[in-house]
């Protein structure tokens, strides 16, 4: 392993590494980093830097060891993919929020109010203080060190709580954290703390949550007993649109590959599909081929991602039985007769529904696992009309050109994001957010986002006018200070008939 850095900052000097965070209790962990955090003061750019350069040594130093818990967790899990998702793909955010930090960080100045003289304004951007990470089993360590990295840049210290589901997993990062950060500055929370809803009931500065909408309603309202603000980073059943133009085989495969990443256990894989309603065969045949290309064995085959449990394995395929009894059909990759879907292994073939109605609990579910459906469409306004009668997605995907039809799709619809072509390729960029809307999520973070999300804008202003806003608004009131008032008055009501006619004349009104 290399030896992590020594760190210079003050934190440093009265604070050792080396004492695991279940020596204390989570109200005494909420205590103890409180208390540093007033002590030292709001850190400067260097320290931030430290901080966000020693949780990427945290992941990358222990990658294999990573890559095996999380093969353990899961049953089988790609070793590939463990190490593209949950720790190089971290590396993007990180590196971004390091390189950012020192502009971001920077008090934000502004002109004179109106051009008044005397008058200056400016916007700081404080730490929070205390905040506290819950992430989720998907992609354990991805979605609860990015935001870290966000509350690090922005000055804060962090309680994380990596899910309990991956329980492995998080005893890789609580064994190793004591190496690379004090308590005071990090602190990684396990099972042996408590559960999740323990975890929601410590009174921090800021709650970040990752998980189910179930699950994320019950956390924002524990925090709001103790009027904490929140970041919820939530699911939903995310559309895939394929334009009557578009290059059908190559969306077929996209659509494919992306429903099949973690085993279709991402909050961003695609959902359901609308498909021009002459192209369905042409589409549903290619997924077909696609996943027969894809996996020539399934139940031995340890790059097939299981079912992380088997309460979900049983949601799952209580799901496609549903769709498949009320009528919808069912066409599932099954290599060479092997025994599946296998509780044992918890492994279920790629499956692709058609028919699918309203009154199947698929269609109102997300399915977080390897299940496409696919609705034949004629008509852009028939796929508007579905997408929002149902709750907003935490993502989109189109199939084709940035054309009208694309754009009255998005002017008519609401979603966290929307991806063009490809999978989830808006988090290959440091400077877009990542965030939900509606039951998908609240708040956001990644880039400068997320340094704003744990970061409290605070207002300066300063004067130096002879009179004072607080005289003129003091008793007595004169004579004078009616008139005053009335020509501003009048005056606001000239700005506001003169803005109104330009509205109205472009308006055609």
């Amino acid at each position: 392993m290399t030896k992590p850095a020594e760190h210079t900052s003050t934190a440093a000097a009265t604070a050792k590494r080396g004492v695991s965070s279940e020596e204390y209790t989570l109200t005494e962990l909420v205590e103890i980093q409180r208390a540093a955090f007033l002590r030292d003061g709001i850190p400067d750019a260097d320290t931030r830097i430290d901080r966000i350069t020693r949780l990427s040594a945290l992941l990358l130093d222990h990658a294999d060891e990573i890559a095996e818990a999380l093969a353990a967790d899961f049953g089988t899990r790609p070793r590939e993919l463990s190490l593209a998702a949950d720790v190089a793909g971290c590396m993007i955010d990180l590196t971004h929020q390091r390189r950012g930090v020192k502009e971001w960080m920077q008090e934000t100045k502004y002109a004179k109010i109106q051009g008044l003289l005397g008058y200056k304004q400016s916007v700081r951007h404080d730490p929070l203080g205390v905040v506290g990470i819950m992430g989720p089993w998907n992609f354990p360590l991805q979605l609860t060190f990015v935001p870290a990295g966000s509350a690090f840049a922005a000055g804060n210290r962090v309680l994380m709580r990596p899910s309990s589901i991956t329980a492995r997993t998080t005893d890789v990062i609580a064994k190793h954290a004591p190496d690379y950060f004090s308590i005071e500055e990090l602190a990684v929370v396990t099972s042996k703390h408590g559960s999740g809803s323990d975890f929601a009931k410590l009174k921090v500065d800021h709650m970040f949550f990752t998980g189910s909408p179930d699950v994320g309603a019950s956390v924002a309202q524990e925090a709001a007993k103790n009027l904490i603000p929140v970041t919820l980073e939530l699911g939903g059943k995310n559309p895939a649109v394929v334009d009557i133009d578009a290059d059908i085989d190559k969306a077929a495969t996209m659509l494919a590959d992306a429903r099949m990443v973690n085993g279709g256990q991402v909050c961003l894989c695609p959902d359901y599909v609308f498909v021009p309603e002459s192209k369905l065969g042409q589409f549903t045949d290619k997924v077909i081929a696609r996943w027969t290309e894809m996996f020539p064995t399934i139940l031995d085959n340890d790059q097939y991602t299981s079912t992380i449990n088997q309460k979900n394995y049983e949601r799952i395929v209580d799901l496609i039985e549903d769709a498949e009894q009320l009528g919808a059909t069912k066409r599932q990759v099954i290599p060479g007769g092997e025994p599946l879907p296998n509780a044992e292994r918890r492994k279920i073939p790629p499956t692709l529904l058609t028919g699918v109605k309203a009154g199947m609990k698929i269609e109102e579910d997300e399915v977080f696992g390897p299940v496409l459906t696919v609705y034949p469409y004629r008509e852009i306004t028939e796929v508007i009309s579905h997408i929002t009668s149902h709750p907003h997605p935490l993502t989109m995907y189109w199939c084709g050109d940035r054309n009208d039809r694309f754009e009255k799709l998005a002017d008519n619809t609401r979603s966290g994001s929307i991806n063009g072509n490809d999978f989830a390729i808006h988090l290959f960029s440091g400077d877009l957010p990542f965030g939900g809307v509606g039951r998908s999520g609240m708040g956001g973070y990644h880039g400068k986002t997320g340094f704003e999300t744990f970061s409290h804008a605070r207002a300066v202003a300063f004067s130096t006018l002879p009179m004072t806003v607080a005289d003129l608004m003091s008793p007595p009131f004169l004579p004078k200070d009616t008139k005053m008032t009335d020509n501003q008055l009048k005056l606001w009501k000239f700005f506001n008939n003169r803005a109104m006619k330009k509205v109205r004349k472009r308006l055609g009104a």
